[in-house]
């Protein structure tokens, strides 16, 4: 006797929940990221611009000539959709340099603050294009993560940080371009698995950074350690992270998943507690678990279609 097949809800939450699970795998790859940076930082004297420039270069190459060896047809791509990928792969590069930027002139923690603004760039942007529903719900994760990143960051910091103009504009950039490549990689992921998103995005945003690189000083000699650390930069944190993202992308609503990507900010803290031994304060840890509660917020079953 054959099983009747499940509800369209049920199996609509069974694809949500695999999408939660793949953001929050892909955080927990991204948040090596910073382990992998100071690595990098502490064993060669490298810039930033630099060190995402060949970021980037070498998770292009190492897509390119994964998939031109074992799926050659995942290269083939619509000439008309080749605007949208050159697109993913500018707002990707804009936002390594806004990034940067917002850190060497605000500070790393005012830089995390201002970038947690994206998800409600993207909640907006993703109601008004894709009219995806603006419940109190997701507002509410929205503020509960952007509340918690403050925390997380260092209010005393923050509060005393005397920004620019310049600072401000460039931290304004950051959400936006974070923003960007989100949106971007959600339309085009209908149309492709996410090794040909990230192959061709990530060959785009070198491109983008390669004329940088002229200004830029160069690292001056490769050793072992910095090899292996530049290797797990690559292959989990970037390579890891974003094809479980993008993966994810194409079973979530884009402002959900960057809700729940927020989920990076603790997990770093936790690496950082547990691998390079730094401890956080009383205001982190209080930072952390609203970061969580906004993500957990957004778990609940739904009730009702479109909540």
């Amino acid at each position: 006797m054959s099983e009747s097949p499940a509800p369209a809800g049920q199996l609509e939450q069974n694809s949500d929940a695999v999408g939660y699970l793949a953001v929050l795998v892909a955080t927990a790859c991204w948040g090596t990221s910073a382990l992998f940076v100071k690595l990098i930082l502490t064993d060669q004297q490298v810039s930033a611009l630099a060190l995402a420039f060949w970021r980037d270069l070498a998770t292009f190459v190492v897509l390119l000539v994964g998939l031109r060896l074992l799926r050659p047809t995942w290269l083939k791509i619509r000439r008309q959709e080749l605007i949208w990928l050159a697109a993913l792969g500018f707002a990707i590069g804009v936002f390594h340099i806004f990034w940067n930027l917002a850190v060497f002139l605000n500070g790393a923690a005012v830089a995390t603050v201002q970038q947690a603004a994206m998800p409600a760039i993207v909640a907006v942007v993703a109601w008004v294009i894709w009219r995806e529903p603006l419940s109190d719900r997701k507002a509410g994760a929205v503020v509960l993560t952007f509340v918690g990143t403050v925390f997380v960051s260092g209010v005393n910091v923050v509060g005393e940080t005397d920004l620019t103009l310049a600072g401000f504009l460039v931290g304004l950039g950051t959400p936006v371009s974070y923003a960007g490549w989100n949106l971007l990689m959600k339309k085009v992921r209908a149309s492709y698995n996410p090794f040909t998103i990230l192959t061709y995005g990530f060959g785009f945003a070198a491109l983008v950074l390669l004329p940088f690189q002229v200004i830029t000083p160069q690292p001056e000699s490769i050793s072992t350690s910095l090899s292996l650390y530049f290797i797990g930069l690559i292959g989990l944190a970037t390579i890891g992270g974003f094809s479980i993202y993008t993966f994810a992308l194409g079973r979530l609503q884009a402002s959900v998943a960057t809700i729940l990507a927020m989920a990076e900010i603790p997990i770093v803290a936790a690496y950082a507690y547990a691998i390079l031994g730094e401890r956080l304060a009383g205001e982190q840890v209080f930072g952390a678990v609203l970061v969580v509660s906004g993500v957990l917020m957004l778990y609940r079953r739904r009730r009702h279609v479109g909540e």
